[in-house]
């Protein structure tokens, strides 16, 4: 029996978590999930109703992206994500948890100012781009975050600028941030990318089974 990931196509914390498990080489049960009609399965499993959502042997549940990944490349790592080329493990969680923790909440802010009281998001978005432009400065001079190859934290991390690129892609594409812009690009032009933005429709009781990932 496939574990069952219950995903949102364009949810930022979904990709990277699918990401990981198709760089694994696992093979999961994909439940495609609509956020505003959220199928009862999914808040059965767990009652944040966020996705993603991991099922093990109807049990076991994950419902953090990170813990996701972790238990995917705990697993099988062959592109040596958790080994990084440059720097340390402790080191790229650092920059994960400041994605997630720092310039997230002012991604929200900036891309939803409306739903905040008294928030400015041209504000937002200028504290924002601090972070992305400490990324710019340490990718000058190398293919990713942490060396010449793909590492933990540039999956982690990608999805979410990604997600603040496309609130004004010709702001964004206006900055000065070429480094971090090669690096955008590369990723979304890339098969990696494609491959995991499949769209399916949404996962109802009853449907055929749709598996994601490449078994080993």
């Amino acid at each position: 029996m496939h574990p069952i990931l219950y995903s949102f196509r364009r949810c930022p914390y979904a990709m990277r978590a699918r990401l990981a498990i198709a760089s694994s080489g696992i093979e999961v049960e994909l439940r495609e999930i609509l956020l505003r009609d959220k199928a009862p399965q999914l808040l059965q499993a767990s009652p944040k109703a966020t996705v993603p959502v991991l099922v093990q042997n109807n049990e076991n549940i994950l419902d953090e992206s990170l813990d996701i990944m972790d238990w995917a490349l705990a697993i099988s790592d062959p592109e040596r994500w958790m080994q990084p080329e440059q720097g340390t493990t402790a080191e790229m969680r650092a920059l994960i948890l400041r994605c997630d923790e720092e310039f997230k909440p002012r991604l929200d802010h900036y891309k939803y100012a409306s739903r905040y009281d008294d928030v400015d998001g041209t504000k937002e978005r200028d504290l924002a781009s601090e972070y992305l432009w400490e990324l710019d400065k340490q990718l000058q001079g190398q293919d990713y975050l942490f060396g010449s190859r793909i590492s933990f934290a540039d999956m982690a991390i990608v999805t979410f600028v990604r997600q603040y690129a496309n609130v004004d892609r010709a702001w964004f594409d206006g900055q000065e941030w070429k480094n971090l812009n090669r690096w955008l690009v590369e990723f979304l032009e890339s098969e990696r990318f494609l491959s995991i933005m499949e769209k399916y429709k949404k996962w109802e009781d009853g449907d055929e089974v749709v598996l994601f990932g490449s078994p080993k």
